[in-house]
């Protein structure tokens, strides 16, 4: 479930749930924060997985051609 934060502007981007939590999840790892490597460094090594997939399933349904019948999946 997406986190949305009361003092946060409202990010009106599409698949913008998804992107702050895996954007959270990178920068709050033990990876980048106790052993002080690059977020992009800590995907490498597969961290925030699930996130990840979830944030590209998202972006790729707005460009499947279904979706114009269907409407984007409600990320």
């Amino acid at each position: 479930m997406p986190k949305y934060y009361e003092d946060k502007e409202e990010d009106n981007r599409a698949c913008a749930g998804i992107r702050e939590d895996f954007k959270a999840c990178l920068l709050q790892h033990d990876c980048v924060v106790k052993e002080g490597k690059m977020p992009s460094e800590c995907l490498k090594e597969g961290h925030c997985k699930a996130l990840q997939t979830s944030f590209f399933e998202c972006k790729r349904s707005m460009l499947d051609t279904r979706s114009r019948f269907r409407g984007r999946k409600g990320y």
